[in-house]
């Protein structure tokens, strides 16, 4: 997805400048300038406009609430970030998460992560419906014939982006072909992928150190270590005198760098357990309902216990999680076909949101083709959701105040640098199990489809070398597909 064009910020009074980092804690900790209503403002419009990806939300993010509105300094920021990058699950959401809970508390977490997901769940589900209902009519299916090549030239972008940042050194390549291997050839498990890769940079890092993270530039035990990842996610400026957000200026951000840590966000062991026995009844009584409808092995049941399992093995982006969404819905328990999660991809490039909203697409197919009722489905679809994005608010909220109370102590580049370089393998095999029912989709017998080769070249040619975003070759590849069924009717 591309980002589109600011729309400026919205109408919040500004965070009032203070003496000095006291007054700065005397005021994150007594009276937040931000109340909780113009926060929840702020995280419902931004679920609203956040296309873009993870790069172009967290970007968005880091413009509205680092440079405009000085909630947060720039530093602690990039510490939110790091936390977020090492987790599994959608970083944009687990990062706005942690913002809202470091602002107003368990509440204020809740609300920015539920209301940044809120636009693209309800988007999605209504356009997985509709999908549902009348994908199979010939001015959908024209679409969606054009749009499948575009996907598949996205994902072989994707692919060729991460390669480009994680794959720098000879180790690196080898895990990255072993993944697709594993995924292509031997069918392994993603989660024993992303294992073997974690164990395998820390026994290399630990062998050779500086094998897959690179002595120069800034160390990996610092609280601004992933300074890759964040290079390629952060608006980049140009250092000068009319910064408008100079270095000073950062000592007055409402969570400033020494400003101290709010009440709500220490570590509180009492406060703690509460949250992990509330995730953990959040997890439990709807599984337990769920079999108590249907059994054990029933659609939704099914469905909850392996999108959980997709929420913890999640990392990486999008991209390198939805190979193992695909291995599992397509090939393990068929809720759908290879062609309609190309399809299903294509509608989350459209939506805001995190891209990984595409498996509320999965669970309303996967309820539709079971039941063939559309209630079903819609509620599949929510069964999906709910247990793909809880770990994320979990992981928030339970772990938020030991980041806050660890600035600056170790991280595991090894592993993480391990893992980044086995995520491009496993986006490669995506692209592979995309291309047969994009270039063969009646078979390999029935040969290779032109058009569709043609189109996908094209595509490639207008992402690689024109510099178009995701939404304007998205909006393209729909309106050729419309003018084709037209020439067609016409000819007709």
């Amino acid at each position: 997805m591309c980002a589109p064009a600011s729309s400026g910020p919205l109408a919040f009074p500004p965070v009032p400048a203070a003496a000095g980092p006291a007054s700065l804690a005397s005021l994150a900790e007594a009276a937040p300038s931000v109340s909780l209503q113009q926060a929840a403002r702020f995280w419902l419009h931004l679920g609203l406009v956040s296309f873009g990806g993870p790069a172009g939300q967290i970007a968005m993010l880091h413009r509205e609430l680092v440079d405009q509105r000085r909630w947060i300094s720039e530093a602690r920021f990039l510490h939110a970030l790091n936390y977020c990058q090492l987790l599994p699950g959608p970083e944009a959401i687990q990062l706005a998460t942690y913002l809202g809970w470091l602002l107003h508390g368990t509440r204020g977490g809740l609300i920015a992560g539920g209301l940044f997901l809120l636009p693209s769940v309800v988007l999605l589900l209504l356009l997985s419906s509709l999908y549902a209902l009348w994908g199979h009519l010939p001015l959908l299916a024209g679409i969606f014939w054009a749009l499948k090549p575009a996907v598949l030239a996205i994902v072989i972008q994707a692919c060729w982006r991460l390669g480009r940042r994680t794959l720098k050194g000879p180790l690196a390549v080898v895990i990255a072909a072993a993944a697709l291997l594993g995924l292509q050839g031997l069918s392994l498990p993603q989660p024993m992928l992303i294992a073997l890769a974690a164990l395998t940079g820390w026994i290399a890092e630990r062998l050779r150190p500086g094998i897959l993270v690179p002595a120069a530039g800034p160390s990996p035990r610092s609280s601004q270590a992933s300074a890759p990842a964040q290079a390629a996610l952060l608006p980049q400026k140009p250092a000068s005198a009319s910064d408008p957000a100079p270095a000073a200026a950062r000592l007055e951000a409402l969570h400033g760098d020494d400003t101290a840590t709010p009440a709500h966000a220490r570590l509180r062991p009492r406060h703690l357990a509460l949250t992990l026995l509330a995730g953990g009844a959040a997890v439990a009584l709807p599984l337990g309902l769920l079999c108590l409808l249907e059994g054990w092995n029933g659609p939704l049941a099914t469905m909850a216990r392996f999108f959980s399992r997709v929420a913890l093995v999640s990392f990486g982006g999008a991209y390198a999680v939805l190979p193992y969404v695909a291995q599992g819905a397509v090939e393990q328990f068929g809720w759908l076909s290879a062609a309609q999660m190309v399809d299903g991809l294509a509608l989350g490039e459209t939506t805001p949101g995190p891209l990984i909203i595409v498996v509320a697409f999965v669970g309303v197919l996967g309820g539709w083709h079971a039941k063939g009722s559309l209630a079903y489905a819609l509620l599949a679809g929510l069964v999906v959701v709910w247990f793909t994005f809880l770990p994320s608010f979990l992981f928030i909220l339970a772990g938020g105040p030991l980041v806050e109370s660890s600035r600056g102590e170790a991280r595991l580049a090894g592993p993480m640098r391990a893992i980044g370089a086995a995520v491009v393998g496993m986006v490669a095999s995506l692209a592979l199990l995309f291309a047969a029912p994009v270039l063969w989709p009646a078979g390999p017998a029935a040969g290779l489809d032109r058009a569709s080769l043609g189109l996908l070249a094209a595509s490639l040619l207008l992402l690689f070398g024109r510099g178009w975003g995701v939404l304007p070759l998205i909006g393209s590849a729909a309106l050729l597909g419309l003018a084709r069924l037209a020439l067609a009717a016409i000819a007709g």
